[in-house]
């Protein structure tokens, strides 16, 4: 299979930071993915959302280089959950965690941790995919079709 999946060692994972601690596996989750497998690769995406999108609202430092995968994964026909990773992709692309608690609390703007930027660079990189819809959009599957709807629909606001 011929996917994004082959770049997964590229990333430094060990440098970045899931919600568990250090991102090292996030590749082996997204490996899982492919599994072909349903349950195996619905498991793994559990696994995953918790580590980078844990709640559906709360992104970490490692979500932005991920989401790649993603977008690559909810393109393959054989990936059995890809409507519930075009939902992670909304999700990322709606939260707004972080943002919304500086407004309310500025001192985490000064913190080491730039879990507001973490934030935005994950939202910009589910927007940088944006031009993936339109394949997606003309999936013969209507759930995966409805999901990218939705997902559309969260890049436009």
């Amino acid at each position: 299979m011929e996917t994004a999946l082959k770049d997964l060692e590229r990333v430094p994972w060990r440098e970045l930071q899931d919600s568990t601690g250090a991102a090292t596996a996030i590749p082996s989750l997204l490996t899982a993915i492919t599994s072909g497998d349903e349950e195996t690769a619905v498991d793994a995406l559990a696994l995953l959302r918790q580590r980078i999108c844990q709640y559906g609202f709360v992104v970490d430092q490692a979500t932005a280089a991920t989401v790649p995968f993603l977008w690559e994964l909810a393109q393959l026909p054989q990936v059995a959950c890809r409507v519930q990773i075009l939902r992670l992709l909304k999700n990322i692309a709606d939260a707004r965690q972080w943002e919304s608690t500086a407004m309310a609390y500025p001192k985490l703007l000064n913190r080491r941790e730039n879990y507001v930027g973490w934030e935005r660079e994950a939202r910009r990189a589910v927007r940088d995919h944006h031009g993936t819809l339109q394949r997606l959009l003309a999936e013969p599957d209507k759930e995966v079709v409805q999901a990218t709807r939705e997902l559309a629909s969260a890049l436009t606001d």
